[in-house]
Parts: structure tokens; C-alpha cells; sequence
């Protein structure tokens, strides 16, 4: 399966450009970072509950570009490293996804990363309550429990609703996931 995503996303040379009308929007990077074993899962966080935003949701790591940031991958490296603990090094970075546009006009591009089966994430407390990984297997079957429309910055979303082990995995991280089967395993 991690030979399938290595190919596919190999060949996805052209990720679709901002559309002109977020354009100059404020721009956020997030990883969906595989664990490579057997059995691949996706590393997802619950974010503290003391955030000013997505308080208490599941999420992908990742998060705003700051000005010293040389891209929108390196971003999402670096908020991966800040989020989760796993140093940029030890991510090997398969390439990105078509971008979305969350609830608050933000352009977010997803980046897909791979760890080793070893790696240890140490969480950082002050962003993330929890880390749970999800497989691979389990999501390309399309495990939704509903589908529900998202109306985001005038654009119309049909996002999954997944229910994991006592988490609810929707809204933006729902849609990239599916993104990631339907471009990434297809």
C-alpha cells in the first residue's frame, strides 16, 4: 500500500493551482502522515481543548504558513514537528494533494508523509490532547456513517463523517481523507 501511495502521488505532477478567488488568502499546509507497516495507518490529533479554534476536533497535523517558511510543505513539516514530535527528518514527503478551502477561508494543501513503524510521537500538550491512528485499510472501504454539506466561503462541500473508535472525523480532514484514497490509492 505504501508503494501504491509512493507511485500515485509520484504521477500527480499537477495539483490544480488557487483558484483565483483565494487568492492572496491567507495559505495553511497539513500532513497526513502515514505510519509504514504491514498495516499503514494515518496518524490523526485531537486538538486541545483550550484552543481559540477547531478546540476538541480531529484534525490532520499541520497548520498556517508563517513568513518564515520557505513553502507550504515546509509548514506542514514544521508543524508537524511542532504538533507530534517527529523531527522533519525522519518524514519522508510523497508529495500533496488538491487543496481545499476551510470554514474560515483559509487555502489549505494537504501533504501526505511517510514514518517509519518505529517513530514515537510525543504530543505536544499545549495543541494536542490526543493521537490516534487510523488504518488505511479501514478508510478505503468508506466506512461513513452520513455524508453532510458543507457551505464554506461560498463553495458548496459533500464531506464523509466517519466515526473511529469514539472519534468523528469530519469536516475538512474528512474530505482530505477521502481525497487521499480516491488520488492516492486509486
Amino acid at each position: 500500500m505504501i508503494e501504491r501511495l509512493r507511485n500515485n502521488l509520484s504521477e500527480q505532477k499537477k495539483v490544480d493551482p488557487v483558484p483565483d478567488r483565494f487568492q492572496g488568502a491567507a495559505e495553511a499546509g497539513v500532513m497526513i502522515l502515514v505510519r509504514a507497516t504491514t498495516a499503514p495507518c494515518i496518524a490523526l490529533t485531537v486538538r486541545s481543548s483550550h484552543l481559540s479554534s477547531h478546540a476538541g476536533e480531529v484534525a490532520l497535523p499541520g497548520g498556517k504558513r508563517d513568513s518564515t517558511d520557505r513553502s507550504l510543505a515546509a509548514a506542514a513539516l514544521r508543524e508537524t514537528e511542532e504538533e507530534l514530535g517527529v523531527p522533519v527528518i525522519e518524514i519522508e514527503l510523497l508529495g500533496q494533494l488538491p487543496g481545499l478551502v476551510s470554514k474560515h477561508g483559509l487555502w489549505v494543501t494537504p501533504f501526505v508523509g511517510i514514518v517509519q513503524d518505529q517513530t514515537i510521537f510525543q504530543p505536544n500538550a499545549g495543541e494536542v490532547q490526543t493521537v490516534f491512528e487510523v488504518p488505511l485499510d479501514w478508510l478505503k472501504t468508506d466506512p461513513r456513517s452520513s455524508t453532510e454539506r458543507l457551505d464554506r466561503q461560498g463553495i458548496v462541500q459533500w464531506a464523509p463523517v466517519y466515526e473511529y473508535q469514539g472519534h468523528r472525523i469530519w469536516g475538512l480532514t474528512a474530505l482530505i481523507l477521502e481525497n487521499l484514497i480516491a488520488v492516492g490509492l486509486a
